[in-house]
């Protein structure tokens, strides 16, 4: 079975913070994990929950699954790019300040797993049109080329 993706780039949240949302709803079902996200009170829920949804909305639109039957496979939280701010201090120096973004990736799969299309083998029909002649027991027989010609005329 394919593997239905989301994945959202430089959010601008820290993945320590990100990575505390994500242990909650890990291993939840789809719908299970949405009721979560929107009534946790952390900013990292909002992201994660827009990630989950772009997520369900891959699974329904181009898998054809429906929204209940599936589940979290795995969350991966991974660190961005680092931006680099300074604050400035007494005597002419600089303090540094590093504004962390991440990256979320989330995988899903379904509950019930699609059944593989199987090919039906083609028929062996035989072309052949002998004619049948029954017998007394109704036990059908086929009868030879030369008893045929002999039957015609």
């Amino acid at each position: 079975m394919k593997q239905i993706k989301a994945e959202r780039k430089y959010i601008r949240t820290s993945p320590r913070k990100i990575r505390l949302v994500a242990d909650l709803v890990r291993q939840m079902s789809v719908p299970e994990a949405i009721i979560t996200l929107t009534h946790l009170r952390k900013r990292a829920a909002t992201a994660m929950l827009k990630t989950l949804k772009q997520a369900q909305a891959n699974a329904v639109n181009n898998h054809n699954l429906s929204k209940d039957s599936l589940l979290i496979q795995s969350i991966e939280v991974n660190e961005g790019a680092t931006y680099k701010r300074f604050r400035p201090v007494s005597r002419g120096r600089a303090h540094s300040i590093l504004k962390r973004t991440s990256h979320i990736k989330i995988i899903l799969k379904s509950k019930l797993a699609k059944k593989p299309k199987t090919k039906k083998p083609k028929s062996t029909k035989t072309t052949s049109k002998k004619p049948i002649k029954k017998t007394k027991n109704n036990a059908r027989l086929r009868t030879p080329k030369k008893v045929r010609n002999l039957n015609k005329t």
